[in-house]
């Protein structure tokens, strides 16, 4: 349920938070069965721009939504999610068996929670396992049980690790790299595209964790925090009520719901 006392209702304020998605897209894509289930049955090469944007509004509901909102999007997503199937090595599956659902929630908030602390957001070792506490929350929404999902940050790091010998790069996870680095969007937003693959594909690319560049096989930016950490301040520099125009906009709407005095703050993290 939405705490405006909580550490991901002032954490995920944070600019940082669109490449740390981004990040959290090129993990996912490490697992075989994970990555085959968006690349057969999405439809994000046609529709760039709408399926990120589906994917950030599922997250900004978990942490600023109502309880109907929050309610109506769980069960849209895990009606979508038990009607598709995919095929890895000419076996099927569905792509809401717990082992992926588990491994996209935790790919999701390592992801979110890392890259903010190398840009510089600063949490404590505390912080950081409530963090993951809270996140149990966003995983229920999904159809994971919250006690079998990691909730500490030593919990997430022995989830990657026994993880690791079903990772690896595979063609779908190929299809994804690229994809990120340039989504084929049309009009004068391909305009940008050039700027984009530099400040943001590659660099969200570049904070993943070193067994992920490893498994993925292209070289990361040379100071890649160092990048990160400038970008976060020049987002600062734009005003927050600025900052939350931009879409889908849950964060501004949950200030007008409960008042100015839930507006987050790196200074109100409990």
């Amino acid at each position: 349920m939405p705490d405006p006392n909580s550490v991901s209702w002032q954490m995920h304020a944070d600019p940082t938070m669109w490449i740390a998605g981004i990040a959290s897209l090129y993990l996912q894509a490490l697992h075989p069965q994970a990555v085959a289930g968006v690349v057969q049955n999405s439809n994000f090469q046609a529709d760039p721009l709408g399926r990120l944007k589906r994917t950030a509004d599922f997250v900004g509901l978990g942490v600023y939504g109502t309880d109907e909102e929050i309610a109506t999007a769980s069960a849209r997503v895990r009606a979508t999610h038990r009607s598709l199937r995919g095929v890895v090595d000419g076996r099927s599956f569905r792509v809401d068996e717990p082992e992926l659902l588990l491994w996209v929630h935790c790919s999701e908030v390592y992801c979110f929670e890392t890259v903010l602390d190398r840009a510089g957001y600063g949490l404590s070792d505390r912080q950081k396992d409530r963090y993951y506490e809270e996140q149990r929350f966003a995983a229920s929404l999904v159809g994971l049980h919250p006690d079998e999902v990691p909730g500490s940050r030593r919990e997430i790091l022995g989830y990657f690790e026994r993880m690791r010998p079903v990772l690896r790069r595979t063609h779908d996870s190929d299809v994804i790299y690229t994809f990120l680095h340039g989504p084929p969007v049309q009009g004068f937003v391909r305009h940008g595209l050039p700027v984009y693959r530099v400040l943001v594909g590659h660099l969200a690319y570049s904070v993943l964790p070193d067994w992920a560049l490893e498994l993925h096989g292209r070289p990361p930016y040379a100071h890649a925090d160092l990048w990160l950490r400038m970008m976060r301040r020049a987002a600062l520099l734009v005003p927050g009520k600025i900052r939350r125009l931009a879409p889908p906009g849950h964060l501004k709407r949950a200030i007008e719901r409960h008042g100015k005095h839930v507006t987050p703050s790196r200074a109100r993290l409990p």
